[in-house]
């Protein structure tokens, strides 16, 4: 499979092209500046890419049997602007129509997962206010990939409230728009379990149209 991965120096993007190698896949990896950093292996090429520009999304894309978008909302330590996942998910929808590829999976996050029916993470009472806005930026995404990304077989992957670099156990659970916590009351996944949930998706699509979440 080749694999065009969005975000592919950031900490998920590293692990999922980590992961897609093993696995024997190609991976092109689509950075903003891809001079001013590494490659998270010397078999992934870096080409440079704009995930919020729908004609870079489909010049980048076009031949590509699936799309990863691994991008964050995060304040970019090199000083580049923080990219808006709305305007990221809108530029992929036109940019891989335009291109031809439909399968697309998209990394989000877990403040849109339901602590109760119609109740989400990010409206419960002490979720942190330094979260906020990257749980905001990451609802209003999934609604537009609901709403307007017909005819893409799309895929939104939202991770455990925490998730760190750890251990690779290829073990993971999984559920629809709940929340899931462990015994204790934690939710946590490795970045490299994260990883493994994206590949198995891709290569075996199960959630396709739709949202889940991954956690121990």
């Amino acid at each position: 499979m080749k694999l065009v991965l969005f975000g592919a120096t950031g900490n998920v993007g590293q692990r999922v092209a980590a992961e897609a190698i093993r696995r024997g896949h190609d991976v092109v990896g689509v950075v903003r500046d891809p001079d001013a950093v590494q490659p998270p292996d010397p078999r992934v090429k870096l080409v440079k890419g704009d995930a919020t520009n729908a004609d870079s999304v489909a010049q980048v894309a076009r031949g590509a049997d699936a799309v990863v978008s691994a991008i964050s909302p995060r304040p970019n330590s090199r000083g580049l602007p923080t990219p808006s996942l709305v305007a990221n998910s809108r530029a992929l929808i036109e940019g891989l129509r335009t291109a031809g590829v439909p399968r697309v999976l998209y990394v989000g996050g877990a403040g849109s997962l339901e602590v109760a029916p119609g109740q989400a993470l990010a409206d419960h009472p002490g979720f942190p206010d330094a979260y906020e806005a990257e749980a905001r930026e990451g609802r209003d995404a999934l609604g537009i990939w609901r709403g307007e990304a017909s005819g893409l077989d799309w895929t939104y992957l939202s991770p455990a409230a925490e998730i760190a670099p750890g251990e690779r156990t290829g073990k993971y659970r999984s559920t629809g728009d709940q929340f899931l916590t462990d015994e204790q009351g934690r939710s946590f996944i490795s970045f490299e379990d994260y990883a493994v949930a994206v590949l198995d998706e891709l290569e075996r699509p199960k959630h396709v149209g739709k949202r889940f979440g991954v956690a121990y």
